[in-house]
């Protein structure tokens, strides 16, 4: 008789270990949905589209911090967003940019969820859960959050809570994130590439129009085939490339490319990364150029978007976290609070409640 051998092992060889995760229906009722966090994110999400269908003449604007490093100076600078809010209303409507996941060229810092404890000890269950209460205490406040779709299980774990979402550049194009967003719940803008390349971003819209089928988890954490019905609020956010792209010439070629494609003219400008060449003292010329363009009629900018924090500038991650300046980034430089107020509180003097805007025939 021969013997029975056993076959080499050709899996996992470079996984060190699996961790165990709580499911999502597990952290949400730890951490349930009320009614008041409920209605902020439908009342935010039915806002958004309705400014996508021309319904609603407001700009929305996503505005705030590169990303969330500290809850307590987000939730401080969430307060303060509020009341601005109030003040832009009748032109403006805000939604807080809370990012929890940082895609990186190489290496860094890779975000709250993924390393909250910002040792590189990756504590993701701590991070999601943490991420889940700050949302939820946003929600409350009346704050609704946009934030970008990076991993593809983080929806069901966060998604009843966002009222917006962006594919980043270096996503659009992946096959995974375009049947994600078709299953999202809330309107999607696609950037383009970081060359510039808008197709992607067209062509990321196009997908997540279209039902697809493909593998992610169910609220029990069981691997799951997932048929989605498909997003019919996909629009492009335009971020530059290797050069800006925010310009009247740049937005009309946006314009044609979507128009060929037989999508609507539904542009979103993010007036930092390419588009202020990295220098945040930069944004708010790149959003006042904005605000002009439609002012002189521009028909297809439904949308502007602000990195934004409590105190200009970044920092560096110290070794000792205590020497963490509040409310200043660690990832991508932002501007101030006052920079902050002023740029909207101007751009809503602007554009003047039943001025130049709200006679746009859209």
């Amino acid at each position: 008789m021969s013997q029975r051998t056993h076959a080499p092992a050709t899996e996992n060889l470079n996984v060190a270990s699996f961790e165990s995760m709580p499911s999502p229906r597990q952290l949400k009722a730890r951490l349930p949905l009320d009614a008041a966090a409920a209605q902020t994110v439908l009342d935010a999400r039915q806002t958004v589209c309705r400014i996508l269908d021309r319904q609603d003449e407001r700009l929305f604007v996503i505005v705030g911090p590169c990303s969330v490093h500290d809850p307590d100076a987000a939730l401080e600078y969430a307060r303060r967003l509020r009341s601005l809010a109030e003040r832009v209303s009748d032109r403006l409507y805000l939604v807080m940019r809370v990012y929890f996941e940082k895609p990186r060229t190489v290496t860094g810092w890779k975000g709250f969820i993924n390393d909250p404890r910002m040792d590189d000890s990756f504590h993701i269950e701590e991070g999601i859960e943490h991420a889940r209460k700050f949302l939820l205490d946003l929600a409350r406040l009346g704050v609704p959050a946009g934030t970008e779709a990076l991993d593809p299980i983080s929806p069901q774990y966060l998604g009843d809570l966002i009222a917006w979402y962006t594919i980043g550049a270096r996503t659009s194009e992946s096959q995974t994130h375009r049947e994600m967003a078709s299953a999202l719940s809330a309107p999607v803008g696609f950037k383009n590439g970081t060359d510039g390349d808008i197709s992607v971003a067209i062509n990321g819209i196009r997908s997540a129009q279209q039902p697809h089928s493909f593998l992610g988890i169910d609220a029990k954490g069981v691997t799951s085939i997932v048929r989605s019905r498909g997003n019919q609020y996909g629009h492009v956010v335009l971020r530059g490339g290797q050069a800006p792209n925010y310009d009247s010439a740049q937005v009309a070629l946006c314009e044609e490319a979507l128009a060929a494609a037989g999508l609507r003219a539904n542009i979103v400008i993010d007036c930092s990364h390419a588009n202020s060449r990295k220098q945040h003292e930069r944004q708010p010329l790149v959003f006042h150029d904005c605000i002009h363009q439609i002012i002189e009629g521009n028909r297809s900018i439904v949308g502007l978007m602000l990195e934004s924090n409590l105190v200009a500038g970044n920092q560096p991650v110290p070794d000792d976290l205590s020497k963490l300046i509040f409310g200043c980034s660690v990832t991508d430089a932002c501007i101030g609070w006052e920079a902050t107020e002023k740029t909207l509180l101007d751009a809503a003097s602007a554009l003047g409640a039943g001025g130049p805007r709200a006679k746009l025939s859209r």
